[in-house]
């Protein structure tokens, strides 16, 4: 679009022709004024009242306890190192699978808990977790 020349001048007017504007303008707002009453027509239904919360099953926690001298105790009951995979396995197939929290003296030799901990992974069981104390305060 080149600008409009001056007669007696050759300069160029630099003016902006507003009536297309205004047209799309009016267009826009004649769309709009039919269109919002259309949107927010409803019809009115009383719906009825449910409440939806997801249910929470809290799994149940086994506590090992891994003694000083290397013992374990299944809940509050001492068993046997060829017990500890049969009984791992039996709480594994539970559902919803329990926890295992795994407590160890700490005179224990590592190599207890880690037998556990192996126990506890080939019998399936998914969480593991461990229970410290906090330190004592001064």
């Amino acid at each position: 679009m080149a600008g409009f020349i001056a007669d007696e001048h050759d300069e160029v007017m630099s003016e902006i022709n507003m009536v297309p504007f205004i047209d799309v303008m009016l267009v826009l707002l004649i769309i709009f004024i039919i269109t919002v009453p259309v949107m927010k027509h409803a019809v009115n239904v009383e719906l009825p009242r449910a409440a939806n919360e997801k249910e929470q099953i809290k799994p149940e926690t086994v506590l090992l306890t891994v003694q000083a001298d290397g013992s374990y105790v299944l809940g509050e009951e001492k068993i046997a190192d060829d017990q500890l995979g049969a009984r791992l396995q039996a709480a594994a197939r539970q559902q919803p699978q329990p926890d295992l929290h795994i407590r160890g003296d700490r005179d224990v030799r590592y190599e207890r808990v880690a037998q556990a901990m192996a126990a506890a992974q080939q019998a399936g069981l998914g969480k593991i977790g461990f229970v410290t104390e906090p330190p004592r305060a001064p």
